[in-house]
């Protein structure tokens, strides 16, 4: 357990994965999760990759443009840490809802491809398609049962309307059922829908 992380007991809905955007840390989606499902325990590693002094889960070539190698490789680290995580804090992997914002929401829908078994749900926030030719196009139904929603702006530059529908395609030819919900700002959490998501995490209590 080398990385960074944060782990907060909890005993009400499910646990939450938190994977932060470039820059921020294992402390900065701490307050997100708190807000959207009180009493869950949560579980928040730092990414391990820095892009000058910025914590990453992952290298990326230049704006818009990953590293997809270095992705595969990461992700394949951070499902272990998970592994090692549930079996010291007791609960269980496949019960995890991820919550990511950016980068590291980039990382979830990462994780969903590459370790399809590995988590129940996820919440994606200013997310992109990780690959362009994601993994396990044979396994078509590897996502079958997870839920996934997706929260992107439509006037965000840097994950455009456009990667939002990729990615949606993307997890539904693997059998995930997709929500993909857009608001009218940028690069962003958006305020309105929380709702949706607090709804979204009950149903995967």
């Amino acid at each position: 357990m080398a990385r960074p992380h944060v782990w907060q007991p909890g005993r009400a809905g499910p646990p939450l994965l938190l994977l932060h955007g470039t820059g921020d840390n294992e402390h900065g989606l701490l307050e997100l999760g708190e807000h959207l499902a009180p009493g869950s325990p949560l579980l928040s590693p730092r990414g391990t990759v820095l892009e000058g002094t910025m914590p990453r889960h992952f290298r990326r070539l230049r704006e818009g443009v990953f590293d997809e190698a270095d992705l595969r490789v990461r992700a394949d680290e951070l499902a272990e840490f998970i592994d090692v995580a549930a079996g010291r804090y007791g609960f269980a992997s496949s019960s995890l809802v991820a919550v990511g914002f950016s980068n590291g929401a980039n990382m979830a829908a990462a994780l969903l491809l590459t370790h399809p078994g590995l988590l129940k749900a996820a919440i994606l926030i200013a997310a992109v398609a990780p690959f362009a030719e994601p993994p396990g196009a044979e396994e078509a139904r590897a996502l079958s049962g997870h839920d996934v929603l997706i929260s992107n702006g439509l006037r965000d530059p840097m994950a455009p309307p456009e990667q939002a529908d990729l990615l949606a395609k993307q997890l539904t030819a693997r059998g995930a059922a997709v929500t993909l919900l857009t608001h009218a700002g940028g690069h962003q959490f958006a305020p309105e829908h929380v709702p949706a998501m607090r709804e979204f995490l009950q149903a995967n209590a």
